[in-house]
């Protein structure tokens, strides 16, 4: 979890804990108040566990401070807001997070990103993009009713790589052209559509290779939004950082991989090379 965020719900429980005390009420009696058990009145003050807006309301209502409804749910809007839990967003599928993709990328100009383990969405197959949603629908147990409607809202987002005036620079860590993340047939279809945007003028794909001298190690994959907006997923959550020292911390990270990337023909021999190991008839 993101340090960050484990100090933001840190604090937000602090002040849960100072609005208790104000009303003399140890745990327990809060506890009952409430209905809950001890436990989760400590997991909260504790920021061991990220309250509910319904958790917050009860809380404010619970030490007779209604007043103070308004103040914490803006502490948690921040914090979800920044830091948003992939169970929550996923937890009726992907499409709307898809959507939401899609809404993001139509008012953004210039999209810099990096890949490490996947081909980036903006360049995905319909049937890549596909085995992507239904993996990840699997592994997080939530349900993959929506997968084709997510398949076309990425296929739909690709429409801005052929809108004049965008501009495209995205990074691939040579090891995603090698990662089976599905079946053979269509990874060397997509290996293929990679080669197809080689050349396109608002696209500049560049692959890290095994080989090159790096001043930084390719650690995750993130996605620059113009110079506003830096958008990193992790296993459990996805941050959207707006702040100034993080977007220069991540143009950093980028610009630095990008002096190790190789593009145009040298890119296509490395796509070509891990199109080769798929050993296909």
């Amino acid at each position: 979890m993101s340090t960050d965020f484990q100090s933001a719900r840190i604090a937000l429980g602090a002040r849960l804990r100072e609005l208790r005390t104000e009303a003399g009420l140890d745990g327990k009696g809060l506890a009952e108040r409430l209905g809950w058990q001890r436990s989760k009145v400590s997991r909260l003050e504790n920021g061991k566990q990220t309250p509910s807006g319904d958790d917050l309301r009860l809380w404010a209502e619970a030490v007779e401070r209604p007043d103070v409804a308004t103040e914490l749910s803006g502490r948690l809007t921040g914090l979800e807001t920044q830091y948003r839990s992939m169970r929550r967003q996923l937890a009726n599928g992907h499409r709307a997070r898809q959507e939401q993709a899609v809404a993001e990328t139509e008012h953004t100009q210039m999209i810099r990103g990096l890949e490490v383990v996947r081909i980036p969405g903006l360049f995905q197959t319909a049937e890549y993009a596909r085995h992507v949603f239904a993996a990840n629908a699997a592994f997080r147990q939530i349900p993959d009713m929506d997968v084709e409607d997510a398949v076309r809202a990425r296929i739909r987002r690709q429409s801005a790589l052929y809108e004049p005036g965008r501009s495209f620079r995205m990074l691939i860590w040579e090891g995603a052209l090698y990662a089976l993340t599905s079946p053979r047939e269509v990874m060397a279809a997509q290996l293929d559509r990679l080669v197809s945007l080689i050349g396109l003028d608002t696209v500049e794909l560049g692959v890290v290779p095994f080989s090159a001298q790096l001043r930084r190690s390719p650690s995750h994959g993130f996605w620059i939004y113009d110079r506003r907006l830096v958008i990193v997923e992790t296993l459990s959550t996805e941050m959207w950082l707006e702040d100034e020292e993080s977007l220069a911390l991540y143009e950093r990270a980028w610009e630095w991989l990008d002096e190790s990337a190789v593009q145009g023909a040298h890119a296509h021999r490395l796509i070509g090379r891990a199109r080769a190991a798929l050993n296909l008839s």
